[in-house]
């Protein structure tokens, strides 16, 4: 990274200052990163466990097959899905907070015996869904905040603080040789005024 700076002391005391913000920011983000790094990890492996439920539960609908083709899945519904939010490491994400099901009148006479049963299956199987869409969703967006943290990290350790740490050199050793040349010119000077002076 290269950027404009002059050669003083006021643009040194910027640079130093601009490096110690930096600094301080720098371990504070790898934090971050390595939370939100765990936290995606966490989601994926949920997201990854209802997955393997939602397989499971499926097959159990699949030994009663026949017995779906009775069931009317105009009789459960959802009404509502209630969302709360979270914060990670700085970073709002969704979480769910239960789910409201509708279930239509019907006769429970005229019913099989197993619909109520079926009824509490596809609600399980919908709860399971939508739980793993979350954490789907969830880990989807703390993976957005995690690239954009760890970016940020390079960007400060491997090019701006380097970048900083070299301009404050040059500037240091350009006030040095400044400062060097005026006492080397201070010197020749006097050393002339004594010449003539004995002269």
């Amino acid at each position: 990274m290269s950027f404009k700076f002059q050669y003083n002391k006021i643009s040194q005391l910027q640079m130093e200052k601009q490096l110690q913000i930096r600094e301080k920011a720098l371990p504070t983000l790898k934090n971050k990163e390595s939370a939100l790094r765990m936290e995606v990890k966490r989601a994926r492996d949920h997201a990854r466990d209802l997955e393997t439920r939602l397989d499971e539960e499926s097959r159990k609908l699949d030994e009663f097959m026949k017995l779906w083709a009775e069931f009317d899945p105009s009789l459960l519904s959802i009404r509502d899905v209630e969302i709360l939010t979270q914060k990670i490491a700085g970073v709002q994400v969704p979480v769910l907070d239960k789910i409201d099901f509708e279930l239509q009148e019907y006769d429970l006479f005229q019913a099989p015996t197993w619909f109520l049963d079926g009824m509490e299956l596809v609600k399980a199987l919908a709860t399971i869904k939508i739980e793993r869409d979350f954490f789907l969703r969830k880990m989807n967006i703390l993976e957005q905040v995690r690239k954009k943290t760890t970016q940020k990290v390079n960007l400060y350790e491997k090019v701006q603080i380097p970048a900083y740490e070299e301009a404050i050199l040059k500037i240091k050793r350009f006030l040095e040789d400044e400062e060097n040349l005026s006492k080397a010119a201070q010197k020749i000077l006097k050393s002339r005024v004594e010449e003539e002076a004995m002269a």
